[in-house]
């Protein structure tokens, strides 16, 4: 499994775990909501029926009552949780529990007293009470010997809250997510970045004595006068060498900008290429009525991007195909596409394949364009990505570059 795809799911796994924890509390949370109401409507409707008793023993002889009159009594009293609203047939408000009301001196109201003095501010307040009390529940008839009321209530305050505890708690849960998703992200890159510093400087390192050994050979076999041919080969290799050390060295620090030719260092690159690579792999280079075209580059490490790009391309083709480079100058900016005759990518993979450890090759480091992706974007200002490819007909690579 590619190391990509493993902190891919493990991210899943986190984002999975929250969902699945966010679902079960939710459900656990409405079932006890569903058991509060259930609860809350059977005390409304004990608390009705100690009403009618009560208004039964108000009118029975209090000597023979008094113990269930108390008894009732204490059944209304104790509903201190419950908001509640008492009217006649005709909608007019006749008392209300739990409910914060003033009188017409601006001084609080008891519960259960008469709402004919209260405040014309309590009297709206009542209104507005009542219409949510309407839209919750429906409203229990209190029969009386003369009349008959209603009561209407809403849910208390506890159950409103425990209500709201779901969404709070779905919240915490995302935004914990959230912050060890950016967390671990933030770590991740800072790594990355650590490691791609940390093996640049040191590969610079390792690379720099066998360079000034090859060029200490180069001038003795000088001065032996030892052929031509094998000079010549043995520079080239002592000159890429120092290249190789450049790169790497550039990668860790902000490196320079200069202005260049791009079809040059295009031709240069492929001129490079063919002389390394099989017979089989063709390329061709596509300028228009372009004779030069300047644009701030970094040499060294720009030419790594395109041996980069068709290093890869040639292997997505075995070893045999074709590989062609089009430029672009669309004034502000440069297209530069490099397309191959491989294998191609899957859509999805579109964005994948910049990512660090991602490898289709049994022995690869999934570093190439990695790298690729930090030179152009990171120390160029540019853009790169997958412009379109089609499984077995080919991919296109497109760098877009700032003049």
């Amino acid at each position: 499994m590619h190391i990509y795809t493993r902190k891919q799911r493990w991210k899943f796994l986190i984002l999975a775990g929250a969902v699945i924890i966010g679902i079960a509390t939710t459900w656990y949370t409405n079932t006890m909501v569903q058991k509060l109401e259930t609860e809350e409507k059977l005390k409304m409707v004990t608390w009705v029926g100690a009403t009618e008793q009560l208004n039964d023993t108000k009118n029975a002889k209090l000597g023979e009552e008094t113990v269930y009159f108390d008894f009732l009594l204490n059944i209304i009293q104790n509903n201190t949780t419950i908001p509640v609203i008492t009217a006649d047939e005709n909608g007019n408000m006749l008392t209300a529990r739990n409910l914060k009301l003033f009188d017409e001196n601006n001084k609080p109201l008891d519960d259960g007293k008469n709402l004919n003095s209260i405040s014309e501010k309590s009297k709206k307040y009542l209104i507005r009470q009542m219409a949510k009390m309407k839209a919750q529940h429906e409203p229990i008839m209190i029969e009386l010997p003369d009349s008959k009321q209603y009561l209407y209530y809403k849910d208390s305050y506890i159950l409103t809250r425990i209500q709201f505890y779901p969404i709070i708690q779905m919240g915490i849960i995302f935004l914990f997510v959230f912050l060890a998703y950016f967390g671990f992200s933030s770590t991740r890159q800072a790594e990355q970045n650590q490691v791609w510093v940390g093996m640049s400087k040191e590969t610079a390192h390792q690379l720099g004595t066998p360079i000034s050994s090859l060029m200490a050979w180069v001038e003795l076999l000088k001065m032996e006068e030892s052929g031509p041919n094998i000079i010549e080969e043995v520079e080239k290799d002592v000159k890429r060498l120092e290249t190789i050390a450049d790169r790497f060295s550039k990668i860790g620090s902000t490196p320079v900008l200069l202005p260049e030719n791009l079809l040059s260092v295009l031709e240069n690159s492929v001129r490079y290429l063919k002389n390394r690579v099989s017979d089989k792999v063709k390329f061709e280079l596509h300028f228009g009525d372009l004779d030069e075209l300047y644009v701030p580059l970094n040499l060294t490490l720009f030419e790594w991007v395109v041996e980069n790009i068709c290093k890869n391309a040639i292997d997505a083709m075995d070893g045999n195909g074709q590989i062609n480079i089009y430029v672009k100058d669309q004034n502000q900016v440069v297209y530069l596409d490099i397309s191959d005759s491989g294998k191609g990518i899957q859509k999805s993979n579109y964005k994948v394949v910049f990512q660090p450890g991602y490898t289709t090759k049994p022995r690869g480091w999934g570093l190439g364009l990695s790298l690729v992706k930090r030179i152009i974007e990171n120390y160029h200002n540019g853009k790169i990505f997958v412009r379109s490819s089609e499984i077995n007909r080919g991919t296109t690579f497109r760098i877009v570059l700032k003049k």
